[in-house]
């Protein structure tokens, strides 16, 4: 074979190995890209996780569960309510959500199947969650260890066990929205107001209910004489029975190291709240969650 035709073909043979080892790697490049972006990812939903306080309630600590993979009892007057597996484990899990039924179930309430959730799951106050802090928590629980723990059937008395109830309950009572900052206040006070309400969701717990179990608009965050543990839930208002006296610093130190002004140590739920979730926080946020709280009208202390 000829020189000139010689080196054409080792220039073809060249050109060719470009073309077939350059498709893997442009191909492992952006698969690269998406993992370090979906780490990224996770990593922030590690905080919405913890700002979420979903640890808390699905996992069964008590019973020797593995995280997240539900089974806690939480006791109410409307019967016994068992937290959910949200391992990303494809059958007793999570795993085989898509994106929209997991924006779904936080924004809205309902189930992959089109099942309404009982409102013992705070999506109440988590359709308020912004588009980001949905997916980045997404990103969290499906780069979590799956774990086939079977989920356990709610115990609850007639009629709450009927679920067509729920979807009248959330007729009644539930209306889905994002949050809506407000352009009178300042970025920490709206801050403070999307974790307080929607991200942290603390009137769940510090919230007098009615007989439905649907939180009283007109007294929100004013306590609860009945909390998850059975006991009263203090009022998070300026008011006399809650935290008049308290400064922003108070409260900081409340939420992030569980000591009160008088020297008490908060236990129990709020302990684990504590350790599980607003420990966790930021100063920023903290800070915000303090001014959202002292900004509140006192309660009537009913």
């Amino acid at each position: 074979m000829s020189g000139p035709k010689l080196n054409s073909l080792f220039a073809g043979i060249a050109v060719l190995a470009v073309a077939v080892v350059g498709v893997p790697a442009a191909a492992q490049d952006s698969q690269t890209a998406a993992q370090t972006t979906l780490s990224e990812a996770a990593e922030r939903g590690a905080y919405v996780f913890r700002a979420a306080g979903c640890y808390g309630c699905h996992t069964d600590e008590k019973g020797g569960g593995e995280p997240l993979a539900g089974g806690r009892a939480l006791v109410t007057p409307f019967g016994t309510f068992y937290s959910p597996n949200i391992t990303p484990h494809p059958e007793q899990g999570i795993g085989a959500w898509s994106d929209e039924e997991f924006r779904s179930a936080l924004r809205h309430g309902v189930s992959p199947g089109g099942d309404p959730y009982y409102p013992a799951f705070p999506y109440t106050s988590y359709t308020g969650m912004t588009d980001a802090d949905i997916a980045d928590l997404q990103a969290y629980l499906f780069a979590q260890t799956p774990v086939e723990t079977v989920n356990k059937p709610h115990d609850l008395g007639f009629p709450y066990n009927l679920r067509f109830t729920v979807g009248i309950w959330k007729t009644l009572y539930f209306e889905a929205g994002a949050f809506e900052p407000e352009e009178a206040q300042a970025a920490e006070w709206n801050r403070g107001a999307y974790l307080v309400r929607h991200l942290s969701h603390c009137g769940e717990c510090h919230s007098p209910r009615d007989f439905l179990g649907a939180v009283d608009p007109e007294r929100e965050l004013a306590g609860n004489p009945q909390g998850p543990d059975g006991g009263k839930v203090p009022d998070l208002t300026p008011a006399a029975g809650g935290l008049a006296g308290w400064s922003e610093s108070d409260i900081v130190w409340a939420i992030r190291d569980g000591l009160t002004p008088e020297g008490d140590y908060l236990s129990d739920s709020m302990g684990e709240v504590i350790e599980h979730g607003t420990s966790h926080l930021t100063a920023d946020d903290l800070t915000a969650i303090a001014i959202y709280l002292k900004s509140l009208p006192p309660s009537d202390g009913s």
